[in-house]
């Protein structure tokens, strides 16, 4: 029977995986793109970008997420309620309490970011505020938490950094295509017509690996909150209130929606396979099913 650690282990497993294809996929794209044009100079030039790219996102992602949204820091007096409700669950989980920000929307959402756990931010809407009891606020607390505590938020920094370096690769590499590069007549037909494919697929397959990603830790942040709470029911019934909600947060943008414990763009009404896809969130009826299997 499933249970709350099973659940853990296998959306771990299941995520070193994707990770791991993920690295296959770089590893291919550059190894076609030095060959087909003989020059592993550019191949060097995209690993230095991207590794600048990395160590900028390390450092500075919990600052470019929360002024992405216009988030404050919460009043301690204010917000007196929220701070030890987020105390006592962070003492609960072994972690450093988190600074606290406030998102002036009517959207309930919630984020968390930072490199580690000394550093780490969580972020909530006034429009969750309003709309949760304490249960499930401590149930979406709690799955913010386990991102921080997961190491979540530094994962998925490596991934948004590799899915831009292979689209990256792939967008040299066009270019290169279209105006010359090497002595094509000497090269082997069959390695040209994999680089071709390369430039379709690649950027395609770095995005929904990236995508995969994002919905796996989800899943595992799910688990590890209700774990945290021992009250699966509050955080399945604050996902259930945060669905039912249709509109998009104001500033709701891509770069930063993966982050959020929801799809900040609201309700997908059309395609649902097509949506699923390509939602940066697996769909709130499974998450939910999951918290609610694991209660016995």
């Amino acid at each position: 029977m499933a249970s709350l650690y099973t659940q853990q282990g296998k959306n771990v497993r299941r995520t070193w995986l994707l990770m791991s294809v993920f690295l296959v996929v770089v590893i291919a794209v550059g190894w076609l793109f030095a060959h087909i044009y003989g020059n592993a100079g550019i191949l060097y030039i995209a690993v230095a970008f991207s590794l600048g790219m990395n160590i900028t996102a390390y450092w500075f992602s919990d600052k470019i997420a929360l002024s992405s949204v216009g988030a404050h820091e919460a009043d301690p007096v204010k917000h007196l309620e929220l701070h030890r409700v987020l105390e006592n669950l962070a003492i609960t989980a072994g972690l450093p309490k988190p600074r606290l920000y406030i998102i002036e929307d009517a959207a309930p959402n919630a984020f968390a970011a930072g490199r580690d756990a000394k550093h780490a931010v969580v972020a909530v809407t006034t429009g969750l505020l309003d709309r949760l009891d304490r249960s499930e606020l401590e149930g979406v607390l709690a799955h913010e938490l386990s991102h921080i505590g997961n190491r979540d938020i530094l994962v998925m920094t490596v991934a948004v950094v590799l899915a831009g370096f292979i689209a990256m690769l792939s967008d040299i590499f066009l270019r290169m295509s279209f105006f010359g590069g090497g002595d094509r007549d000497n090269k082997n037909p069959l390695l040209i017509a994999a680089g071709v494919i390369a430039i379709i697929i690649a950027p395609i397959a770095a995005q929904l690996i990236q995508l995969a990603v994002s919905r796996r830790r989800e899943f595992l942040a799910d688990a590890s909150g209700a774990l945290l709470t021992r009250y699966p029911e509050g955080l399945a019934s604050a996902l259930r209130k945060i669905a039912s909600y249709q509109a998009p947060m104001r500033r709701a943008n891509h770069a930063t929606a993966h982050l959020f414990i929801s799809n900040p763009f609201g309700a997908h009404e059309a395609g649902r396979f097509i949506a699923k896809i390509f939602s940066t969130h697996p769909p709130v009826e499974e998450r939910v099913a999951a918290l609610v299997g694991m209660r016995s």
